[in-house]
């Protein structure tokens, strides 16, 4: 099994977050589960091309 990290918090009524992996793409939800499902067909869109010109994120390590 597989994972990814995500980040969430609540807003009002709507749970909102993102893939930390592709901060640039919020999602929303009705309930936290709502949001999960959102987060992964986001993921399977983002992994799958179906969304052109993805912006990654990374680390760089230097000394």
């Amino acid at each position: 099994m597989s994972s990814i990290g995500y980040t969430f918090w609540q807003d009002g009524d709507l749970w909102l977050g993102h893939l930390d992996a592709y901060p640039d793409y919020l999602t929303q939800g009705v309930s936290l589960d709502d949001l999960k499902e959102h987060l992964f067909d986001l993921y399977r869109d983002l992994s799958s091309g179906a969304i052109p010109a993805v912006r990654q994120h990374a680390e760089l390590e230097f000394a």
